[in-house]
């Protein structure tokens, strides 16, 4: 067998340099596995090879498999599953598995290099053999190198199986120089397959810890609940629908996976704010709510005030009918128009309570007519508080909030709720995020600001805003309006939810480039098919919604 020369081993030394920086650079892990086993291959002239992941100190998992002669490659990124067993550490008694070679590496922490299988003591080949007579093979030299990190735990193993000698096909012994360099790069392998693993977790933890804050804010509220969820999903929708349009204004949007990420962190985190919306005003239901619904107080005015009318009667009746110089037909008379006048208070004190309830619950819209009318109740009445004093009927706060003209919140409430996008950019642009993270404000930040600057906190215009935050725009309105566990609407049907965005359009409030998209791409029936209920997915005519261009 011929000698390897220095100039050689100069180059190998090189290539586990240049491997060393690749490995550092790949962030998805089963790329990560298959460079680290190839490039095993490569600098120790290996035909076949076996990477071991140690799953929780007990086993060792096939990870990534490769032979070059019997065209096998199973593992990683191929997805072609490999069909073996993971290789126990222990047996049944708890015994350490020194008859396995892989096992031994991982419990022992040393590298074994075999010159021949088929005739080495100590280890258990059977499975080898078995293999090689299913395949026509002939496994030989094996060097198997446990994978250290930098806290010199086990990790895995790398297993290098029959090494061609410089020239030829003729399978040798590892040599020394093998071993050293297939150590070495096992070691800088452990190493970046621990930070990656790290990385990972990390991920984990910290989409965890999202998932955590918009369980909270969910849970705060029955009204709200999942539209932390939803939301991210129809904007990773839409920015998927944008990714792959090839034509017009928006076809030289493109997104890498790191894009992809950023855009769901903003999603997930798109209303962290709420955080600090009282639950009261995030919660309430009809226009009277606080903390409990005060129609019950004004329902209690009006039956005070019918039983008020009800005495009057009573006792004008009775005055009238002790007056000895009133004949019997007189009496009765009066009796009557008493009668008479008793019902007619009472039914406009019925039809007045019904009013107000019916306007208590909020609507699409309330009419100036009846808001006067509201306003005509407040001072048509008084009554006898708990203190004896004599009180307009409605206070002025409940004049406010029975007079809203759109929903259940005063202009007040409104700007409580609003500040949410604030506390979102105020808690967001305070945290220290990575480069590839950096935009996940900016993204978050701008789903309530609209293309001609009337939108807020910030007022910014199309030209100030990027593509992704357009996204999350349209995608938090799609979700409001077709939303089925809001307190003061129903759900509205695609059809009704596509032709109000439409205007939406019109009015300047969203991208229009990402609007026709959101139709031409029929993003609305992805969204629909899995997060809408059946009555809601009503026939949409496409060419009859405002503004879009197909």
């Amino acid at each position: 067998m011929p000698y390897e020369t220095v100039e050689g081993l100069f180059r190998r030394l090189e290539q586990l340099n240049e491997i060393g920086a690749a490995l550092s650079q790949e962030s998805n892990l089963d790329a990560l596995l298959e460079k680290i086993l190839l490039a095993a291959q490569t600098i120790t002239r290996s035909d076949g090879g076996t990477l071991y992941l140690l799953e929780e100190g007990k086993r060792l998992k096939f990870a990534i498999m490769r032979n070059q002669s019997l065209n096998i490659a199973m593992g990683g990124t191929t997805g072609n599953p490999i069909p073996f067993y993971p290789v126990h550490l222990y047996d049944k008694e708890n015994e350490p598995n020194n008859q396995m070679v892989a096992a031994y590496a991982a419990l022992s922490g040393k590298t074994i290099n075999i010159a021949d299988a088929y005739v080495a003591d100590g280890f258990d080949f059977s499975g080898t053999r078995n293999f090689d007579k299913k395949t026509g093979y002939r496994s030989r030299s094996f060097l198997t190198v446990p994978m250290r990190d930098h806290e010199s735990q086990i990790i895995g193993v790398l297993q290098l199986i029959n090494s061609k000698a410089l020239a030829g096909d003729e399978v040798v012994p590892f040599s020394n120089s093998d071993q050293r360099l297939a150590e070495s790069l096992a070691s800088q392998a452990a190493i970046a397959i621990t930070n990656r693993q790290l990385i990972i977790q990390l991920e984990r933890l910290f989409e965890s810890f999202i998932q955590l804050i918009n369980t909270a804010i969910d849970e705060k509220s029955p009204y709200t609940g999942g539209h932390c969820q939803r939301v991210p999903m129809l904007t990773m929708l839409l920015a998927e629908a944008v990714n792959e349009t090839t034509s017009g204004p928006l076809a030289s949007f493109i997104m890498t996976e790191k894009d992809r990420y950023e855009l769901k962190i903003a999603g997930l985190l798109h209303d962290c704010g709420k955080v600090t919306t009282p639950v009261h005003v995030v919660d309430k239901a009809t226009k009277l709510e606080t903390i409990f619904d005060r129609i019950a107080l004004i329902d209690t005015r009006f039956e005070v005030l019918k039983r008020d009318a009800e005495n009057s009667a009573l006792r004008e009746q009775l005055e009238f009918s002790r007056n000895p110089d009133v004949d019997e037909i007189a009496r009765k008379n009066k009796s009557f128009a008493i009668d008479q006048s008793l019902r007619e208070q009472v039914r406009r004190l019925e039809e007045d309570r019904e009013f107000i309830r019916r306007h208590n619950i909020g609507g699409e819209f309330m009419g100036a007519e009846a808001q006067l009318r509201v306003r005509e109740i407040a001072t048509r009445y008084r009554w006898t508080d708990p203190s004896g004093n004599i009180a307009q009927f409605l206070t002025e706060d409940e004049i406010n909030n029975l007079t809203i003209a759109r929903g259940t919140l005063t202009a007040a409430e409104r700007e409580v709720i609003n500040h949410h996008i604030v506390a979102t950019i105020n808690m967001l642009e305070a945290l220290p995020w990575p480069r590839h993270l950096q935009n996940v404000s900016e993204y978050a930040g701008g789903h309530h600001e609209r293309m001609d600057g009337k939108g807020y906190p910030r007022g910014l215009t199309r030209d100030e805003m990027s593509i992704p935050a357009r996204v999350m725009g349209i995608a938090d309105i799609f979700e409001a309006l077709t939303a089925k566990d809001r307190p003061y609407k129903r759900g509205k049907t695609l059809s009704e939810s596509l032709n109000i965005l439409g205007k939406f359009k019109e009015g300047g409030h969203v991208d229009p480039d990402l609007f026709d998209v959101f139709i031409r791409r029929k993003v609305y029936m992805r969204y629909a098919t899995e997060f809408l209920d059946p009555e809601q997915i009503d026939s949409v005519d496409e060419a009859n919604i405002p503004g879009y261009v197909p």
